[in-house]
Parts: C-alpha cells; sequence; structure tokens
C-alpha cells in the first residue's frame, strides 16, 4: 500500500479494506482507453462530457473553497477505491442527504441498453454516513483532475461542498451528487425494478449486486447501519435465488 499507516490513524480496520489507489484501475481511467479496451462501448461517446467540459466544471467548483487541504466525501464506490493519494480517512456523515439507488447505468459500467444496472446517488434525505479522504493542498490539482476524469465522465452527478461531521468538527467536503436533470437519475423507479436492474447488470466495473455487496460490507466494517442498503441486498438476493430455483434441471435418464 502506498498510503501512509497514519492515514489509517483513526481506523486501522480500513487498512487493508481499501484498494490501493496507485494500483487502481480507475485512475488511469480515460474515454479513449475505454472505448479501445471495451469497443462495444463507442455507443456512449456522445453521453460522455469532453475533456473541456469536465475541466471546466472542476475549475469552477474548485474556485468556491477555501485553501488548504481538501476533503472528499464517499458514499459508493470510493469507500474501497478511492484511487486518490490520501493523507487520512475518516467516517463521517452528512444531513440533508441520503445514499440512494437511482443512478441507472445503461453505458457499459455496471449495466447494458440490455440489462440495465443500478448504482448510488446521493440525493436529498434524512442523512448519510460515509468515508471522507483527506487530499494534501498539494496533491488536489493532481487528484481532482484524476476524480473527476471518474465521477464526471457524462451527466448524473453534479460536484459539490456541503458541510460534513467528521468527530466533533463539521468540515467543508466534495461531494457528487444527484443531477436530476441527467436522463440517468431515475427516481421513479419501483422497488421491483431496483431490484431487477441490480439482480441482472453487468459491465466492465463488474455486476451491480456486487457494487451493493460492497456496500454493505464497507459499511458493516464501520459499525454503520444504512437500513435501506441492507433491505435492498436481501431483496435482490431472494430475487436471485427465485430466479436459480425457476431454472429448470435437467432430467434424469
Amino acid at each position: 500500500m502506498t498510503v501512509p499507516d497514519e492515514a489509517f490513524a483513526h481506523h486501522p480496520e480500513l487498512r487493508d479494506k481499501i484498494a490501493d489507489p496507485m494500483r487502481s484501475f480507475m485512475r488511469g481511467l480515460t474515454v479513449e482507453m475505454l472505448v479501445e479496451r471495451y469497443p462495444e462501448l463507442e455507443a456512449a461517446l456522445e453521453w460522455v462530457h469532453s475533456d473541456d467540459e469536465r475541466e471546466e466544471t472542476r475549475a469552477r467548483t474548485l474556485s468556491e473553497r477555501d485553501d488548504g487541504d481538501l476533503w472528499v466525501f464517499a458514499y459508493g464506490s470510493l469507500m474501497w477505491d478511492p484511487a486518490l493519494r490520501f493523507a487520512e480517512v475518516r467516517r463521517c456523515s452528512i444531513a440533508g442527504y441520503a445514499r440512494r439507488f437511482i443512478l441507472m447505468d445503461d453505458k457499459g459500467g455496471r449495466g447494458s441498453p440490455d440489462a440495465p444496472g443500478l448504482m448510488a446517488a446521493l440525493d436529498e434525505g434524512t442523512g448519510c454516513e460515509g468515508l471522507a479522504f483527506r487530499i494534501a493542498a498539494d496533491d488536489i490539482d493532481t487528484e481532482t483532475e484524476i476524480l473527476w476524469r471518474r465521477e464526471m465522465i457524462g451527466p448524473g452527478y453534479e460536484p459539490r461542498f456541503i458541510t460534513a461531521r467528521i468527530g466533533t468538527d463539521n468540515v467543508e467536503a466534495l461531494a457528487f451528487v444527484a443531477n436530476h436533470a441527467a436522463d440517468v437519475i431515475r427516481p421513479e423507479l419501483s422497488r421491483a425494478q431496483q431490484i431487477r436492474y441490480i439482480a441482472h447488470g453487468s459491465g466492465f466495473l463488474g455486476t451491480s449486486h456486487s457494487y451493493l455487496q460492497k456496500i454493505v460490507s464497507q459499511l458493516n466494517v464501520l459499525n454503520i447501519h444504512d437500513p435501506d442498503c441492507a433491505r435492498l441486498l436481501k431483496d435482490v438476493d431472494e430475487f436471485l435465488r427465485n430466479c436459480q430455483s425457476e431454472v429448470p434441471g435437467e432430467t434424469d435418464q
């Protein structure tokens, strides 16, 4: 692990639960690399942001913050694979938002046009717990460029600074929240649709099912109980068991 031990001073239990950022697939993520490796993704190119669009939103967003280190709030895959060099990781909570499975993926990440997947977005709600990563001031430009290529690859999220509670302190943290103007944000999905998308969605990042499993697993390590995620995982697991039981077995001869 290339992250210093002191980064885990408050959470030694996370030392082996967070991927080495310098070895992360997500650190080198570019649209060009994805299309070269997965030619079928070329159909989604009209959806993605241009480099200029991403850089414009990054410059605008970062201009709104004070100088010093940067905290980044993680509520989904950033919790176990931030792909960012960080100086510290802390458990934190935010008010006024919730982790909701409303981001439909039919672009190839964890779903396809024929079998859409579903991922989490940060949306209005009663509160959300997760992790915050502190990026040293000298690393902010490099690391946020990597972060924007991942989180702002296309419409879906909006970068926003929000108040996060870490221990007894309130800090300003960068978060990526649901952009309801984007067609991939689907708050109208029924529970049955959520279950089906998570059960069947699969792409170059893995399955939507494993994504949900990892969220619940990482929250468990932190003794965080998200009742909606826990219930959703139980429902998806039950759905998959029922699907398997409906597959006809071989007839004995």
